[in-house]
């Protein structure tokens, strides 16, 4: 009898493990969060698109070099204040840029589940050929600011999670050919693909307009082949080619808007300008605009006339938001720049003022385009066109104080490109005065930006590279070392 209750015992333990083991399974298993395949691709391109422009073009790389291009004068007091006069460790301190870093790592992981679906032919997601090359254009953007900030970075062992968390450092040279091929493979897939309902309704750029993609990646094309300029002189036919292909295709820049309301959601500008009143008008920027007439001044100053001196430490201190500051920046609403349509025109016009063509009427479209955008923010009926033709001949000197001044509005990533591409060029056309950009005889401008905290502290590869931050002053980058 004995032995009968033991076996009956045991039978009814198993059953209970069983049963436990299943209700555990059900237990553990997420069903809020399903794995990235359950997910359709195409649900990841708004997020894609908005942290590109968000963090990546128009987040803590630009409000910097706002500063360091002196587009705009550094105050508040704080970390602004501190860029504005050269504080050697805010610059060189890996922390400046971690956030950037990690969101801009982050978005490009986001922006390879998509690529990696399609390819591989996830269901719900074969076929979207149209959906792969706006992907690929974002990761070209993506890496091509990266690289263009930091100069060698983790890119062919890069986003392997678990896999790989150690990647290694790519040399620039490398992965701007990687950039340039990922472009024209986004060429070939976005002539393939038809934009799909799905794909339409979360593409908050162009609405699913291929065309618009297609002439965004013939963009992005000529500028890292302009960015090779002082290395590989040759390029300007390509980036010529190029350009000419974006403006055929009707490029109207790559742009996001629509999406800010100045209430429930900011553009990037205002958010960081009225949480802490970290920028002023620059003397730089408002002396260019005063010598042209140029009718944008009023709603650089904010209607004030005043700009400030780059490096006045007093002006620096300042953290009570009583300094003009472009005026645009207090709208909320206002546009967001990933790629504008007046950077290609002055990429075009570069171009040709370098190969000893007429570059009248891509330089005016570039100046034009800029002034009308500004001047619609305020419904300002002032014509820019009569404004473009006030400057005459083009010029090299006039191309890049006219884009300089576009730049001011949100591109100054750009900027910084090519100040640094001009000085390897040996070419000087915009003055920048900040005192503290020499200190005791040494360079106190940064050739590069410092990598982010995250990788210093985890990835020995990018660790070595950075040993104390002071690098940024004596390492130019690959593109930029003539």
């Amino acid at each position: 009898m004995r032995k009968y209750i033991l076996i009956l015992l045991s039978i009814a333990l198993v059953g209970l493990t069983a049963c436990t083991e299943d209700i555990l399974d059900r237990i553990n298993k997420d069903r809020q969060h399903p794995s990235p395949d359950a997910v359709p691709a195409y649900l990841q391109l708004s997020d894609a698109i908005m942290s590109t422009g968000f963090s990546t073009v128009s987040g803590d790389y630009a409000f910097y070099l706002s500063s360091l291009n002196e587009q705009e004068i550094g105050v508040g007091n704080n970390q602004l204040m501190r860029a504005e006069l050269r504080n050697a460790n805010e610059w060189a301190s890996s922390a400046t840029f971690n956030n950037v870093w990690n969101s801009t790592y982050g978005n490009l992981k986001n922006i390879r589940e998509i690529i990696w679906k399609i390819e591989t032919e996830v269901p719900g997601n074969i076929g979207q050929y149209d959906l792969l090359g706006m992907a690929q254009v974002l990761e070209a953007l993506n890496f091509g600011i990266l690289t263009d900030m930091h100069g060698d970075i983790p890119y062919s062992e890069a986003l392997q999670g678990q896999a790989n968390l150690q990647p290694k450092l790519d040399a620039q040279k490398d992965i701007y050919a990687g950039i340039l091929s990922t472009l024209d493979k986004a060429i070939e897939n976005l002539e393939k693909g038809k934009a799909l309902k799905s794909v339409k309704n979360q593409d908050i750029a162009f609405g699913g307009d291929v065309n618009q993609w297609k002439a965004t990646a013939y963009a992005l094309k000529a500028r890292y082949l302009l960015h090779k300029l002082a290395v590989e002189p040759s390029v300007l036919a390509q980036v010529e080619t190029n350009a000419q292909e974006a403006v055929n295709l009707g490029f109207e820049g790559f742009t996001i808007d629509g999406q800010f309301n100045g209430e429930t959601a900011d553009n990037p500008w205002s958010a960081f300008v009225w949480s802490r009143y970290y920028t002023a008008s620059s003397k730089t920027v408002a002396n260019i605009m005063e010598a042209t007439n140029d009718p944008r001044l009023p709603y650089y100053t904010y209607g004030t006339g005043k700009a400030y001196d780059p490096g006045n430490e007093e002006i620096a201190q300042v953290a009570d938001g009583s300094l003009a500051f472009p005026a645009w920046y207090d709208l909320g609403s206002q546009p967001l720049h990933l790629f504008s349509k007046s950077e290609l025109y002055f990429i075009l016009a570069e171009a040709q003022l370098r190969m000893g063509k007429d570059a009248t009427d891509a330089f005016r479209t570039a100046v034009e385009s800029s002034v009308s955008e500004i001047l619609g923010l305020f419904n300002d009926t002032t014509s820019a066109s009569d404004y473009a033709a006030s400057l005459g001949t083009p010029t090299l000197q006039k191309l890049f104080e006219q884009k300089y001044v576009a730049q001011s509005y949100d591109e100054q990533v750009e900027t910084y490109n090519d100040l640094r591409r001009l000085k390897a060029m040996g070419e000087k056309y915009i003055e920048l005065t900040n005192p503290w950009n020499i200190q005791d005889g040494t360079n106190r401008y940064p050739e590069r930006l410092p990598y982010g905290n995250s990788a210093v502290i985890g990835n020995p590869n990018v660790k070595e590279a950075y040993g104390d931050g002071f690098y940024i002053y004596t390492q130019k980058t690959w593109i930029y070392n003539k």
